[in-house]
């Protein structure tokens, strides 16, 4: 069974009111729906903070893809500031419960990766200035 994939780009640096998401063919889901589902994503994950560093996961940059396919599973592929990072068993927990409340998602899967590894480059300048690097 082929299945039809939208890819949320959360790479970009456009305001959550106006995030695009990139579709990869005719996806059964709407477009205006998806725009919705992907506002309400990006909402979800700026609610998870990294305990060691006072800025969101979202704008840290720790979050690579998201993917919602036609069954609306979304999988989010994600990594940490370290490998090492006390919380590593958490956070994916705590991703996985911002965006399981989001209208239109019917199962979440959250994968760990730290491959490229996440480098400071990574963050918004949102989170640099937050964290006085701007």
């Amino acid at each position: 069974m082929d299945e039809e994939h939208d890819i949320i780009d959360l790479s970009t640096s456009e305001p959550v009111e106006t995030a695009q998401a990139e579709t990869s063919g005719a996806a059964s889901i709407p477009d205006v729906e998806l725009e919705r589902i992907t506002a309400d994503i990006i909402r979800s994950l700026k609610t998870v903070y990294d305990p060691e560093i006072p800025v969101d996961i979202y704008e840290l940059g720790l979050i690579y893809k998201v993917d919602l396919d036609d069954d609306r599973l979304l999988t989010v592929d994600m990594t940490l500031t370290a490998p090492g990072c006390p919380v590593a068993g958490e956070m994916p927990g705590w991703v996985e419960g911002a965006v399981r409340g989001v209208e239109g998602v019917e199962d979440v899967r959250v994968n760990m990766t730290f491959d490229p590894p996440w480098t400071p480059e990574k963050m918004s300048d949102e989170a640099k200035l937050e964290l006085g690097w701007l």
